[in-house]
């Protein structure tokens, strides 16, 4: 993995398996990612955990029954270098099942930081091309109970704004929406 979007060139071996864990406001959950889901996506999540990229992430988008999403650095310097670096889709070999987490994406090959957990069985995701890349082997009892009154993203929701989570990160997230949870630190298991 190049690790350019940080001034790196240096590789970093990513493992078949690995586990993070998920330290958060609400508790702790444990991630497993498994290359062969989908290799690139699995590097990338691999890659920005080593930066601590997801450190002070907030949960900015939670509706139950569907997804828990996060992937924008709090330092809007750091996410905006990296949602430009996008990644090419993996082919789907596993369903949008509960538990599971996969990238974000507007279009084909725009997988760059955001991640969801999906919080249902959620087939439709599947014929959409959402390829899962990891899923939550402990603590989804964790992941269930993160503050979800704000709900979905406008123009379907009422509060949230994506453009301005986007270009305001943080300093747009803590001070309107103080309930958020978020996550404290994301650290591999050894």
């Amino acid at each position: 993995i190049l690790l350019a979007a940080c001034g790196k060139n240096e590789k970093a071996a990513v493992p078949d398996v690995f586990h993070v864990k998920f330290t958060t406001t609400q508790g702790d959950f444990v991630v497993e990612a498994t290359r062969a889901w989908a290799p690139r996506g699995v590097d990338r999540f691999h890659e920005l955990v080593n930066m601590r990229y997801f450190d002070e992430n907030r949960f900015f988008r939670v509706v139950p029954g569907f997804v828990a999403q996060f992937g924008v650095n709090k330092d809007y310097d750091v996410h905006d270098r990296w949602r430009k670096y996008f990644i090419l889709d993996d082919p789907p070999k596993e369903k949008n099942l509960r538990g599971t987490l996969a990238f974000a994406q507007s279009d084909p090959n725009t997988r760059a930081t955001e991640i969801f957990i999906n919080l249902a069985d959620n087939a439709a995701l599947d014929a959409q091309n959402f390829v899962p890349f990891a899923k939550v082997v402990s603590g989804m009892e964790v992941v269930d109970k993160f503050y979800s009154g704000y709900g979905e993203l406008m123009p379907e929701g009422k509060y949230i704004d994506p453009n301005r989570v986007e270009n305001g990160t943080n300093a747009y997230l803590e001070p309107h929406f103080p309930k958020l949870d978020y996550i404290r630190r994301a650290g591999f298991l050894k």
